[in-house]
C-alpha cells in the first residue's frame, strides 16, 4: 500500500513530497517495531513511578491519624488501591460507630487489655462528667486495671466494689469491666456531690465510707485511707 502511494506521488510530479512522506513513514516503522519483540510482544513497558506506594506499605508505615487521613482522602497518598466510593462523612461516621460498639462489648471479653479498659473509662467517665483521669489514677490504685482483682476484705473488680455496694448501685456482675467502672464511677461522683466536689474527701469516703468522714468531719485518721489518698492525688496531679 505505501509503495503504491509513493509511486502515485512520484508519478504526480510530488517527488521532494513523496520522498519526505518515505523518510516520515520509515521513522514511524521503525520506531514502532523497537517496541515490539520477535513475537510481537510488548517489552518497553512504562515504568512506574517510584512516588507511587503500595496499599500495604502505606498501612504498615501510616500512623492512625494518617490512615484516618488516608482513609477520607485518597488521592492525596498517591495509593494504587480500589477504594468503596462511598461518602466520606458516612464513611467516618461508621467507623465511629463500629469502634463504640467495640468498646462497648468489653464486658464480653475474657481479658481485655489496659488499652482498652482504658478507652472504656474514659468513656464513662465523660458520660458521667467525672474527671477520667481521676478515676484511671483511683483504678490503679484499687486493682492496677486487674478487672479480676479481689481483696481480703470481698472488695471486687477494677473499682474494688464491695457486694453491699455493687448491689446498691445495681451492679450484677462485678467482674465485668464495663458493669465494674460505671458503678464505681457512680458511687465516686455522688461521694464528690456530697462533699462538693472536694475531692479529698470523696476519696477517703470512697475508701473509709461516708459515714467515717462524718464522723472525723475530715479524712479518717486511718493510715490505710491517708496513704490511698495521697497515691491517688501523685497520680492525679
Amino acid at each position: 500500500m505505501f509503495s503504491e502511494m509513493l509511486q502515485r506521488m512520484l508519478n504526480s510530479g510530488g517527488q521532494a513530497a513523496a520522498i519526505q512522506r518515505a523518510a516520515q513513514m520509515n521513522q514511524y516503522i521503525n520506531n514502532f517495531y523497537k517496541t515490539k519483540n520477535v513475537t510481537g510482544t510488548t517489552i518497553n513497558s512504562p515504568i512506574p513511578s517510584s512516588n507511587v506506594q503500595s496499599f500495604e506499605s502505606v498501612l504498615s508505615s501510616s500512623k492512625k491519624v494518617d490512615f484516618g487521613n488516608l482513609l477520607l482522602n485518597p488521592e492525596t497518598m498517591k495509593v494504587k488501591a480500589e477504594l468503596v466510593k462511598t461518602n466520606p462523612t458516612e464513611s467516618l461516621n461508621n467507623a465511629l460507630t463500629e469502634a463504640a460498639a467495640v468498646s462497648g462489648n468489653i464486658g464480653r471479653i475474657n481479658n481485655p487489655s489496659k488499652s482498652q479498659i482504658i478507652n472504656m473509662v474514659e468513656q464513662i467517665a465523660q458520660k458521667h462528667g467525672v474527671d477520667d483521669k481521676l478515676v484511671k489514677a483511683l483504678i490503679k490504685q484499687e486493682s492496677g486495671f486487674n478487672p479480676k482483682a479481689k481483696s481480703k476484705a470481698g472488695a471486687m473488680g477494677l473499682m474494688q466494689l464491695m457486694p453491699s455496694t455493687a448491689k446498691g448501685l445495681g451492679v450484677t456482675d462485678a467482674y465485668n469491666p464495663v458493669q465494674n467502672v460505671e458503678g464505681g464511677i457512680r458511687y465516686l461522683k455522688s461521694m464528690l456531690n456530697k462533699y462538693n466536689g472536694n475531692i479529698i474527701l470523696a476519696l477517703a469516703a470512697y475508701n473509709a465510707g461516708p459515714a467515717a468522714v462524718d464522723k472525723y468531719d475530715g479524712v479518717p485518721p486511718y493510715k490505710e485511707t491517708q496513704n490511698y489518698i495521697k497515691n491517688i492525688l501523685a497520680n492525679y496531679l
